[in-house]
Order: C-alpha cells, then structure tokens, then sequence
C-alpha cells in the first residue's frame, strides 16, 4: 500500500462518525492529510497508520 498519490480516493476499514467510508488524498510524505468525502474534516495522520486503515485506492 505504499503507492498512495495526491488526489487518489481511499476506502477504510472503519467508518467515519459522518457514516463516510471515502477520503480523498491531499498530501503525501512521512504524513498524510486526508479529507472525508461526507462531512469534509481534514486529518493529517503518519504513513503507517494511513497504510494500515486502507481497504482499497481508487485512482483519479
């Protein structure tokens, strides 16, 4: 799961609390900032535990 882009739509295993299962990709690095396609809250989480939420990539 390391090759995750700027832009690509990620599917977690967990929901969140807005029942979205889908964020978007706006930055990558040794972080990466993700945005909730439902409710649009912005997270800035490390690549481990980013590599370890995502069930699937859909790229862009």
């Amino acid at each position: 799961m390391d090759k995750i882009e700027v832009g690509d739509i990620i599917t977690v295993k967990k929901q969140h609390p807005c029942g979205s299962l889908e964020w978007e990709v706006l930055r990558v690095g040794a972080d990466i900032r993700i945005k909730c396609q439902g409710c649009g809250h912005i997270l800035m989480l490390p690549r481990p535990k980013v590599c370890t939420m995502i069930k699937k990539i859909s790229r862009t």
